[in-house]
């Protein structure tokens, strides 16, 4: 063979040959080679063994049938690159072929040749050098293997989370009980709460009124301790703390022997508000049905952890809709507050679960545009997690009253700390608009939206919201690790939402101390019940 190059590089041209040193014999337009000729000519012969080379390596992988040496299989797929050959190899299409075949789930059960480690697939790959398809096959297996443990090790956090966040720490049961009775011991933890002196405080529109229903001691105290501690006004804050029969002994005696002076303090059980005497509680009502339906068609932990088609993020929302929170009125009173406050205009209302880090009384100067509720929304930010809450998030769009009356993609918003305008609540319908959509949920089997008060809150507030800037409400310290300190020290108000709460074990320890820093840990009663900074 010859190979004839114009002395202009533009022309190449191929004679048959008389042999090996024919073929690589090259003539060119001048009987001078230049340098530049010779530089293309090695050029061109590069880009050849290029393409021998790949398809030699191509070859080794992919050896399904028949072996071949090197050379020949260097010929072998030489000869067709020359004359068209595709240069796409099966290799892929037998590997995605076999890890798309599903794997039944006790296939693998007794299995002791599955690699249990990537170290220890990587070694039996090198050792017994298999082919594509037993490759995929061996890879399948270990990634399904994994993935079920990894399954398995999920649910189990889980449950081990929602007992965490369900039962009542001891340490929070001694503190209880040594303040229950210190109350009927100590005069002291007696004191009428406000005295008797600041009860106008109580009705007076000109001061700033926060709300706070609780039946945590130790929450509430450090909730009430941030609120005072970071006013510039504390003089003007007034704090109305809500709780049940059994606790309010504790809360008086906490309050009465650690006053947050000048600020004002009322502590009142449910069941001294003349308003629930008066007649029946619609939300009453609804609990006590909620909680009937609740135990025909939800099972238990058990139940629900045992489901092996589940995800466990659908697996983790059922164990959280077990919680006994959702049980207590104090995670519905804030839907009687016109009710319960027929002397205000305007309050706060606070979670227990909060920690406040700044000044909140220019939330008075919110101009609320005649809507009821002002609270941050939870359908942008950046933290995509946390912050990426729509109706869909919420609410059961495959239910027709649901998808035939709210938008999908409708931005949602944050109960923990909302500004509630009384005197505009008064003048809608958003009460009885809570208290239908309960009962329609109730008929509906609990199939409207996931357990709780924020979806029927969705629903009632709808229309009736003022958004606020996101300063004011930074969610998520109680389910989203990632959050950084620097990040939630800059936020107004720090919601610990969320499971890992900052007074139980699980709480993440870098984000704890935001909400440590407002406990007294050498207070005696703090002491006595081994509350410590750290857990």
């Amino acid at each position: 063979m010859q190979l004839y190059i114009s002395p202009s590089l533009r022309h190449i041209s191929v004679f048959p040959g008389k042999g090996f040193k024919e073929f690589i014999k090259v003539k060119v337009g001048s009987r001078r080679v230049s340098y530049r000729v010779l530089f293309y000519s090695l050029l061109f012969f590069t880009f050849i063994l290029r393409f021998a080379f790949v398809f030699t390596a191509v070859d080794t992988i992919d050896r399904d049938q028949s072996k071949c040496s090197s050379i020949g299989c260097l010929g072998k797929r030489l000869r067709p690159s020359i004359f068209g050959r595709r240069l796409d190899s099966n290799v892929p299409e037998v590997i995605y072929r076999i890890l798309e075949e599903p794997i039944g789930k006790d296939e693998l059960k007794g299995r002791s040749d599955v690699p249990q480690t990537l170290e220890d697939f990587m070694a039996e790959i090198k050792k017994t050098k298999p082919d594509a398809k037993t490759f995929a096959v061996k890879l399948r297996e270990m990634v399904t293997l994994l993935e079920q443990r990894t399954r398995t090790a999920k649910i189990q956090e889980y449950l081990y989370r929602h007992v965490a966040s369900s039962s009542i720490p001891k340490q929070l049961h001694c503190l209880a009980l040594n303040l229950a009775n210190e109350h009927s011991t100590n005069a002291a933890a007696r004191l009428q709460l406000p005295s008797a002196e600041l009860i106008p405080a109580l009705v007076d529109s000109s001061y700033f009124h926060f709300v706070l229903a609780s039946d945590n001691v130790l929450a509430t105290s450090v909730v009430a301790t941030s609120l005072v501690r970071n006013s510039l006004h504390p003089q003007k804050v007034v704090l109305h703390i809500i709780t049940d029969r059994k606790t309010y002994s504790p809360m008086q005696a906490w309050f009465s022997l650690h006053p947050l002076s000048p600020a004002i303090i009322e502590v009142k059980a449910l069941h001294h508000f003349d308003w629930f005497s008066k007649g029946k509680v619609p939300v009453l009502e609804a609990m006590e049905k909620d909680q009937r339906v609740r135990s025909q068609f939800r099972g238990g932990s058990s139940a629900i952890v045992a489901n092996n088609t589940e995800k466990p993020q659908v697996i983790a929302a059922k164990l959280q809709a077990l919680s006994p929170k959702y049980n207590s009125m104090m995670n519905h009173i804030r839907i009687h507050l016109p009710e319960l406050f027929p002397s205000l205009n305007k309050v706060v209302f606070l979670d227990d679960d909060i920690v406040i880090q700044t000044d909140l009384s220019p939330l008075w100067d919110v101009d609320m545009n005649g809507k009821v509720n002002g609270a941050v929304e939870t359908c942008r930010g950046e933290d995509k997690f946390v912050m990426s809450k729509q109706f869909r998030s919420y609410l059961n769009f495959s239910h027709p009253l649901i998808s035939n009356s709210f938008n999908p993609n409708e931005c949602a918003w944050a109960y923990g700390m909302n500004i509630f305008d009384l005197e505009a609540w008064r003048k809608t319908n958003i009460s009885l608009a809570y208290h239908y959509w309960l009962e329609q949920n109730l008929k509906s089997d609990l199939s409207l939206w996931q357990l709780g008060t924020l979806p029927p809150g969705l629903i009632a507030f709808h229309g009736h919201v003022h958004i606020i800037g996101p300063f004011w409400h930074m969610l998520g310290l109680g389910y989203q690790e990632n959050t950084s300190l620097a990040d939630a020290e800059s936020a107004g108000v720090i919601h610990f939402n969320g499971r890992a709460k900052p007074w139980l074990e699980i709480a993440f320890p870098q984000l704890r101390p935001l909400w440590a820093k407002y406990v007294n840990f050498t207070d005696k009663f703090i002491k006595s019940c081994h509350i410590r900074a750290s857990s």
